[in-house]
């Protein structure tokens, strides 16, 4: 597949409460933010993969209560993130399980303002990346 020149995806997500967002990805995810546009912010996931946070007064879209997005992050060890994020006092939606069909480890939770969050390890065989 060619590249066309394509360096990075960056999903953006509108907040009430920018702030709270950021201290979220920064505090409790470890997400590092590497642009400040003032009223939106990119944190770094990985070389390539980008989050961004907008100020949902100021963006193109408006901050909604409806989140019909999920922001999966596939790691390569999921039970390491669930106990580090409750040991962080993050609520989890769905504790690890896993997908015999899928051959995934997944759980999810819920970010500040309700966007779903799904952390997933493929396991052999796994149809994910």
């Amino acid at each position: 597949m060619e590249d066309y020149g394509v360096k990075g995806l960056i999903p953006w997500l509108y907040y009430n409460d920018l702030p709270r967002a950021m201290k979220f990805y920064e505090e409790v995810m470890g997400f590092e933010m590497v642009v400040d546009q003032g009223w939106s912010k990119i944190y770094k996931i990985r070389d390539g993969a980008y989050l961004g946070l907008v100020d949902g007064d100021k963006g193109y879209h408006k901050a909604s209560d409806t989140k019909p997005v999920i922001i999966c992050l596939n790691v390569h060890d999921a039970d390491a993130w669930y106990q580090r994020l409750v040991a962080k006092g993050v609520e989890i939606e769905k504790k690890p399980q896993e997908s015999e069909r899928l051959k995934i480890k997944v759980f999810m939770l819920k970010d500040p303002e309700g966007y779903v969050l799904e952390i997933q390890e493929s396991l052999p065989g796994a149809l994910s990346i």
